[in-house]
């Protein structure tokens, strides 16, 4: 198995020369652990499941997007400004790198939608959504449009609870990546991203009415999540894809490229 990098909190270097900007903000994290045997084939080539105490994780974040740009321009209010929701895996790569994988992210703009999948071979959708507030919960609901399946939904309602002054372990896994690993025609690369620490407060979840994990290949959870948390969000730097390194086969063993 390649060797991980530490999980820090911080980012282990800066993005200097950002290739995207972008704000993300109230974030809902719910994650359930797998096997990292059950997600093994659905990650890019060259890279194998993280883990944390032995297992890996399934994530469903719901957040809003504010303020894409592109390098150092002022964020688009319209286009940049839209709620989205992932679902996405754990990855490491050949030199140790730990990233995110995602299997599918629902937005409500066709055009970075578009973008996304032509420009980045992202698993971008079109989908109707909202953010809204209620009380002291916030819903965030999305119904998908194009390109499918049709039916794909998800409506879930969190209520954040305290400030987490010392985040576990786990919870600095599952929310400090400072990287995605994706696949393009031939190979997968690596793009990292770079933010303040999270500001993380523990949340209750209220409701998950969704089959978002199914649509992107995973197995609907049979239980309760791992973990639930809330972030009032930070302002990302993305940098520009390197290759990950030689590949990483589903045992972990490398192989030239």
């Amino acid at each position: 198995m390649p060797m991980p990098v530490p999980v820090t909190p911080d980012a282990p270097a800066p993005v200097r020369d950002p290739l995207l900007t972008q704000q993300w903000l109230d974030l809902a994290f719910i994650h359930w652990a797998v096997e990292p045997d059950d997600v093994a084939g659905l990650l890019p080539e060259g890279t194998v499941p993280d883990t944390h105490g032995g297992v890996t994780y399934v994530g469903l974040v719901a957040f809003r997007m504010h303020k894409v740009g592109w390098f150092r321009s002022p964020g688009v209010p319209y286009f940049g400004s839209f709620p989205e929701t992932n679902v996405r895996l754990y990855s490491l790569d050949a030199q140790g790198r730990r990233g995110v994988v995602f299997r599918s992210m629902d937005a409500s703009r066709l055009v970075p939608v578009v973008l996304g999948r032509v420009g980045f071979r992202l698993p971008y959708l079109w989908s109707r959504m909202s953010v809204r507030g209620t009380g002291d919960a916030l819903t965030y609901s999305s119904s998908r449009r194009w390109p499918g399946p049709r039916g794909t939904y998800s409506r879930i309602s969190v209520k954040p609870g305290e400030r987490i002054d010392e985040p576990t372990e786990l919870e600095h896994f599952l929310t400090a990546r400072w990287g995605m690993h994706n696949a393009f025609p031939g190979e997968s690369a690596y793009l990292p991203n770079d933010h303040p620490r999270w500001p993380l407060h523990r949340a209750e979840l209220i409701t998950c009415d969704q089959n978002l994990l199914t649509a992107a290949g995973l197995t609907a959870p049979t239980g309760p999540p791992a973990s639930v948390l809330y972030s009032p969000g930070v302002p990302v730097r993305l940098g520009r894809p390197s290759l990950p390194g030689p590949r990483t086969g589903r045992a972990g063993r490398t192989s030239p490229a």
